[in-house]
């Protein structure tokens, strides 16, 4: 039988932000009001996306002592404030760019099957008493799913100026999670032995 990890206060503080911040994004992109325009869809379920990364980015610089993992949360609100800033300015142009039912309903089915797997992941991502790992056991499948959905969104015919933002939202992305993978491996984040308690809170 699993059993279950006594988490430090701190810890519990960080993960009863992270949490929130989840919820709240879930939230955001199962909420967004959709139209026929798949470049448009992307946008509005994609900025919640960005600003949980922001805030995630966030609740972890105030717990983290790790030079290199400051550099990547700080680097993670740089970039994903350009990409929101950037989405915005041509949300409304954008939009006037619709699809085919067919092409809709294909991307849609798609797009939801990513969001659950990463809600999914994120909210059962193992968590132990070290925040850095937690942070970035967190942040790898929530990169994933941005750069899921941001692939999917470049095969169908969408707005051309949102093309060089999908395709930065990639590049950053998969940067980002190599450089998580490669700082689990070097600080030693094994991943815990025991099992949460439920899907979103360990005790």
């Amino acid at each position: 039988m699993n059993r279950q990890c006594r988490l430090s206060n701190v810890t519990k503080d960080y993960l009863t932000d992270f949490h929130c911040i989840l919820n709240e994004m879930i939230q955001g992109m199962t909420g967004a009001e959709l139209t026929g325009s798949i470049s448009y869809n992307f946008m509005v379920q994609m900025i919640p996306h960005h600003r949980a990364a922001i805030q995630m980015s966030h609740n972890i610089l105030q717990y983290t002592t790790n030079i290199e993992l400051q550099d990547i949360a700080l680097n993670i609100i740089e970039e994903q404030t350009k990409s929101i800033e950037n989405m915005q300015a041509i949300l409304c142009s954008c939009g006037t760019h619709e699809n085919i039912r067919q092409d809709l309903c294909r991307y849609q089915s798609r797009i939801n099957q990513i969001m659950r797997t990463m809600f999914s992941q994120m909210g059962n991502a193992p968590a132990a008493n070290r925040i850095d790992c937690d942070f970035m056991w967190e942040m790898i499948p929530h990169h994933r799913g941005a750069v899921e959905m941001s692939e999917t969104t470049l095969q169908f015919c969408i707005c051309p100026e949102l093309r060089p933002i999908l395709e930065a939202i990639i590049t950053s992305q998969k940067r980002g999670i190599a450089q998580m993978q490669n700082l689990l491996k070097c600080i030693g984040c094994n991943r815990p032995s025991c099992a949460r308690k439920d899907g979103n809170m360990w005790k």
